[in-house]
C-alpha cells in the first residue's frame, strides 16, 4: 500500500511539473499547448467516447488505440484547419498533426529569410509534395496556415483517390490542391515536374526502413511504447502501407536519389527540402549534394516529445537567381 501511495504521489508530482506548453515545437504551432478535449469534443462530438483521464488524471486518449488516433487527427482537422471531412483507406499512415506543422511552419520561415523576413502568403507561393499519401496532410495545413497552392505526388492509385477525396469533400481545398500519380514508382520529380512548371518549394517525408521486416518491427516498438501490454502483431490501420514505410535502402538511399534528380530540375524550384528522421544519414546526404552541386543547403532541427529530426533544404539558385525569383514571383 505505501508503495502504492509513493508511486501516485510521484505521479501527481509529475504532473504538476507538465508544461503548459511544448516548447520544442514552432513557436506558430497551433499545436504547442496540451490538447483542450473540451474545445474539440464541442468541434467533434464523436470524440468523447474515446477521451478518459491518463495515469496523471488529464484528460487523453489511448495513443496505441488506431480509433481514438484517427478521431483526434479528425477533430484536430476540423477545429484548426476547417476540414470536415477527412477519412482513410485501411492501412494508410494516421499522420500526427503537430509534427506535421511544424515541418511547414519552419519551411515558412525558410522562405522568409529569403525577403526582408516577411513570409510569402497565398497562391502565388506553389508546393510540391513528393508522396502525398491519402492523408493529404501538408496541403491541409499549408493552405491553411498560409494560402499556399499545392501539387501532390503519389505512387499508389488509392493514395491519389484517397487525398483526391478529401479535396472534393471539403470546400476549403477546392481548386487549391492538385494531385498527381507519378506514373514510375522509382522517379522522384521526373513524371511530376511539367514542363516550364514552377514551384518555390518541394516537401517530402521519406520512407524511413529499408526493409517491410524492419517496418514491421518500427511498428511493434512503436506500440508497445505505447501499451502496457506487449504487442506481437502491427495494427493494419496504425503504421501506414508499405510504400509509405519502407524502400530498398531507407530513407538514405531515398534521399541521394532525390537530390541527384533534383539536379535535373534545379531551376524549377527555388528550395528542394525532405525529412531526415536519423542523424545518421546526414553525412551522405551532405556528400550528395556536394555532387549534386548545390549553391546553398539549410539543416534545420525540430523536436516533437522525445522525437527529433531535422529538415534539409537545398536549391540550385544563385543569390542572385534567388533574388530575381523573389522580385518576379513573389513580390507583385
Amino acid at each position: 500500500m505505501h508503495c502504492n501511495k509513493t508511486t501516485a504521489a510521484l505521479k501527481l508530482q509529475q504532473k504538476k511539473e507538465h508544461p503548459k506548453e511544448k516548447s520544442g515545437l514552432h513557436p506558430r504551432n497551433r499545436h504547442r499547448t496540451r490538447y483542450n478535449f473540451s474545445e474539440l469534443i464541442s468541434t467533434a462530438p464523436e470524440l468523447k467516447p474515446f477521451v478518459r483521464l491518463n495515469e496523471y488524471q488529464d484528460e487523453s486518449i489511448d495513443f496505441s488505440n488506431p480509433a481514438a488516433v484517427m478521431m483526434l487527427n479528425k477533430a484536430l482537422l476540423k477545429h484548426y484547419y476547417d476540414i470536415d471531412c477527412w477519412n482513410l483507406p485501411l492501412g494508410y499512415l494516421c499522420p500526427p498533426v503537430p509534427g506535421r506543422a511544424d515541418y511547414l511552419h519552419h519551411l515558412a520561415d525558410l522562405l522568409g529569410s529569403c525577403t526582408t523576413e516577411i513570409i510569402p502568403v497565398g497562391n502565388k507561393i506553389k508546393c510540391l509534395d513528393i508522396g502525398v499519401g491519402a492523408n493529404c496532410i501538408y496541403p491541409i495545413i499549408g493552405n491553411k496556415e498560409y494560402g499556399w497552392s499545392f501539387v501532390g505526388s503519389d505512387s499508389e492509385p488509392a493514395a491519389i483517390r484517397s487525398a483526391q477525396k478529401i479535396v472534393q469533400e471539403n470546400v476549403s481545398l477546392k481548386g487549391k490542391v492538385e494531385l498527381r500519380l507519378q506514373p514510375h514508382a522509382k522517379d522522384i520529380f521526373r513524371g511530376i515536374i511539367q514542363k516550364d512548371e514552377y514551384f518555390d518549394l518541394t516537401i517530402c517525408n521519406p520512407p524511413f526502413h529499408a526493409s517491410l521486416q524492419e517496418a514491421h518491427s518500427g511498428t511493434l516498438r512503436k506500440l508497445n511504447n505505447l501499451n502496457t501490454k506487449r504487442i506481437t502483431k502491427p495494427t493494419l490501420n496504425f503504421g501506414g502501407m508499405n510504400n509509405e514505410l519502407w524502400c530498398e535502402g531507407g530513407e538514405e538511399k531515398f534521399v541521394q536519389k532525390m537530390i541527384t534528380e533534383s539536379k535535373q530540375f534545379s531551376s524549377s524550384c527555388f528550395w528542394f527540402s525532405t525529412l531526415i528522421s536519423k542523424s545518421a544519414t546526414l553525412k551522405n546526404v551532405y556528400t550528395a549534394l556536394k555532387h549534386a552541386k548545390a549553391i546553398e543547403q539549410k539543416t534545420i532541427p525540430m523536436t516533437h516529445g522525445n522525437k527529433t529530426s531535422r529538415i534539409v533544404a537545398w536549391t540550385f539558385l544563385t543569390p542572385e537567381a534567388q533574388r530575381n525569383w523573389v522580385n518576379t514571383r513573389w513580390i507583385n
